[in-house]
């Protein structure tokens, strides 16, 4: 597979106007060295601070930043559902826009992707969360793999390298982005985990309580189970017009 593929950068933002100017350079940046174009698709999720005006100004200044506005608020999985959507390239690469993502770790997923992956998953081994998130976390995660059956050790890291082509096809609903490996992987989708680095939040505040966050993921649960055990998968070998043999 060619390493010269472009990407398309799908990043979620709610209420994030401190983070999203040193993103984007720290994107710019870890991006320069990279023989690809790209593109930054931020989706604005009902932001009620200055987010949008910023990122209208990121557009005009960057032509490769593309800005989608939503209605209203619609959670974190409509807003990366509508980015793969509106994704112009091949590789898709998913992030947070609060900064404890670090872009520096982008080359590092995408030359694992190179080796034929369909799907590489960030790690957050030394997360800088506070304790009671991090516990919740890996209770989370246990369940969630015991449950699906997929094993991956940080499925809420919002890193991620993913083919578009797939990503398109994901069913769509509040939760998706929480099970994005295991729907990738009823796809038949190849898997890879690397460790990246996670950063302390600066600006801006969390927008997701432990509890909130932990009785979510437990009802979605019920759905993806139900949802893993009852997905066709199928492609199509050929598709003849009648008359045109």
């Amino acid at each position: 597979m060619s390493n010269t593929h472009p990407l398309s950068l799908v990043i979620p933002v709610y209420d994030e106007e401190d983070n999203l100017r040193p993103l984007h350079s720290q994107i710019t940046k870890s991006l320069a060295s990279l023989d690809r174009d790209y593109e930054i698709i931020l989706v604005d999720d009902g932001s009620r601070d200055n987010s949008l005006s910023v990122m209208h100004s990121l557009a005009e200044s960057d032509s490769h930043v593309r800005v989608i506005v939503f209605e209203r608020n619609c959670g974190q999985s409509a807003a990366f559902a509508a980015g793969f959507q509106a994704a112009s390239h091949p590789i898709i690469v998913t992030m947070d826009a609060d900064l404890q993502n670090d872009p520096a770790d982008i080359p590092k997923l995408l030359q694992l992707y190179d080796q034929g992956h369909d799907m590489v998953v960030g790690w957050r081994a030394k997360r800088k969360d506070i304790w009671i998130k991090r516990v919740g976390s890996k209770i989370a995660n246990a369940i969630r793999n015991a449950l699906t059956g997929k094993t991956v050790r940080d499925t809420g890291c919002s890193l991620k390298v993913m083919r578009a082509s797939m990503a398109r096809k994901l069913p769509v609903f509040n939760g998706m982005h929480r099970f994005l490996p295991t729907l990738m992987v009823l796809q038949q989708a190849r898997l890879a985990e690397v460790e990246v680095n996670h950063r302390a939040r600066e600006h801006g505040t969390s927008k997701y309580g432990t509890l909130d966050r932990a009785l979510a993921g437990l009802y979605d649960l019920v759905g993806v189970r139900w949802l893993r055990s009852r997905y066709i998968d199928y492609s199509i070998r050929e598709d003849t017009k009648r008359g045109t043999l």
